[in-house]
């Protein structure tokens, strides 16, 4: 029988939210180029209450957050044990860098959102990603 290697807890934990922060943020900036700004939340239109697309940018970042930080923290934690082929762990680091380069394009074009807004909003996505992806990661290494 195989020996199976374990990896500090926190190497795992830190690895996941860090994965988890930067698809959070990688959603967030492909949100706003559809119109989901989170920065919506600090307009200070009397006519609206706040706008639909702020709520939902924020849950959905919050999601991606978590279930980025859950389901990397249970691959790492399988990929050290030997539970993933090869090939398998190449696919999913493959796609891990393909949303990352949509979202460093969707970054680098000219932003709809004013200034000092977009930056607000690019702070509050990267510490909720980071929150909720070490939730998701402490959820998943409690389980493991």
């Amino acid at each position: 029988m195989a020996e199976t290697t374990n990896f500090p807890r926190r190497l795992i934990l830190a690895g996941a939210m860090i994965s988890g922060m930067l698809l959070a943020l990688a959603v967030h900036m492909l949100g706003a180029r559809y119109g989901l700004d989170l920065g919506g939340l600090w307009r200070s239109d009397p006519n609206n209450f706040m706008p639909a697309g702020a709520a939902i940018a924020w849950w959905l970042i919050a999601t991606v957050g978590f279930s980025g930080g859950f389901f990397t923290a249970n691959l790492m934690h399988s990929a050290v044990s030997g539970q993933i082929p090869q090939r398998m762990q190449h696919f999913l680091i493959a796609v891990g860098v393909l949303i990352l380069v949509g979202a460093g394009q969707a970054a680098s074009a000219p932003s709809p959102i004013p200034t000092i807004s977009g930056v607000l909003a690019g702070l509050a996505a990267l510490c909720l990603g980071a929150v909720m992806a070490f939730c998701g990661a402490h959820f998943a290494l409690r389980k493991a």
